[in-house]
């Protein structure tokens, strides 16, 4: 007897098969950390490089207001003598010294990217969540209706297919912009980018999303679902939407670069965020009309910024696609 443990000697009931599963259920860190997502992610230098570089920037642009020197909106920090100061050399009028010098305004490069940074990070992901909001909707009633409505909707789909998304976007900025009262326009600038952006970028998630619900109408617990009495809009949301996902987070990951540079593009083109707010693309713009008068960084530093969060972004889609995919995976 006296070799049985102390539970056993007292009498204590031993331990269920479901009370010994629950002792040794993994929590879920355990669990996320032993999935096969978290495995290909650490297999992965060029994604674990990628996210690095974009949980830097994206930080950055979300505490600006610490991080930054100064405030590049406020006008009443700005002093137009330290205007086309170089990088880490003292202003000859005023003595202060920038890290990656200022433009003509004397507004600080550093404190312009990283509130520039924020302006288009924030356009980049409303225009995806329009975008992905417009394009399942439309998508999983396209697959799941069929008929006219699934031919009326793809056949505008084919029709935007036509014109590349930068015109579709200019097009809508352009309505937007005229519809709007003079004295609102400034202040409605980013909001018509947004809508701008997002109304050019739904068809590919409509699409996917699409091709994806006609494959799971047919299933079994959708017939389920019909056979209880459930109605077509509980049926799309509830049980098909779920598994539907998986594609469209890629295609948002990816959207999400686009959206970007396509705001980038358009505020470069001078039809995107106003100058008293610039963002990348609009710096870029100011600093493209210094260049071949010697004050490079102006435009430099910004379209570096860009570049590497508009790349570090398009490699996590890429990685996360090819995780997802589970044919590459065999």
């Amino acid at each position: 007897m006296s070799d049985l443990p102390d539970a056993t000697r007292q009498g204590a009931k031993p331990l269920g098969r479901l009370e010994a599963a629950e002792v040794t259920r993994p929590s879920r860190w355990h669990a996320a950390w032993d999935s096969d997502l978290s495995y290909n992610f650490r297999r992965s230098p060029v994604a674990m490089v990628a996210a690095a570089v974009t949980l830097l920037l994206v930080l950055s642009a979300v505490f600006a207001p610490l991080i930054a020197p100064t405030n590049p909106f406020d006008p009443a920090s700005l002093n137009l003598m330290n205007g086309f100061s170089q990088p880490g050399v003292a202003n000859q009028f005023t003595g202060d010294t920038f890290l990656m010098g200022t433009d003509d305004q004397g507004r600080d490069v550093f404190s312009t990217i990283l509130y520039g940074m924020r302006i288009s990070l924030f356009v980049g992901v409303m225009a995806v969540l329009l975008a992905m909001v417009l394009g399942i909707s439309l998508g999983l009633i396209a697959g799941y209706v069929g008929g006219l409505t699934d031919a009326v909707i793809m056949r505008v789909a084919d029709v935007q297919l036509t014109f590349p998304s930068i015109l579709v976007a200019l097009l809508i900025f352009g309505i937007a912009r005229g519809v709007i009262p003079i004295e609102y326009r400034d202040q409605m600038a980013i909001w018509v980018l947004i809508l701008a952006i997002g109304l050019s970028d739904w068809v590919q998630f409509a699409r996917v999303v699409r091709g994806a619900t006609l494959v799971e109408r047919g299933k079994e617990y959708v017939q389920a679902a019909r056979l209880i009495g459930r109605g077509s809009g509980a049926i799309m949301v509830r049980h098909i939407l779920p598994n539907v996902l998986s594609p469209v987070l890629v295609i948002a990951t990816i959207s999400l670069a686009l959206a970007i540079i396509a705001e980038a593009t358009l505020s470069f083109l001078g039809v995107g965020a106003p100058p008293t707010q610039p963002s990348l693309g609009t710096l870029i713009r100011i600093g493209q009309d210094f260049l071949f008068s010697g004050e490079w960084w102006i435009l430099f530093f910004p379209a570096c910024t860009l570049l590497a969060l508009a790349l570090s972004v398009n490699l996590l889609g890429d990685w996360l696609r090819d995780a997802l995919n589970p044919k590459l995976n065999d």
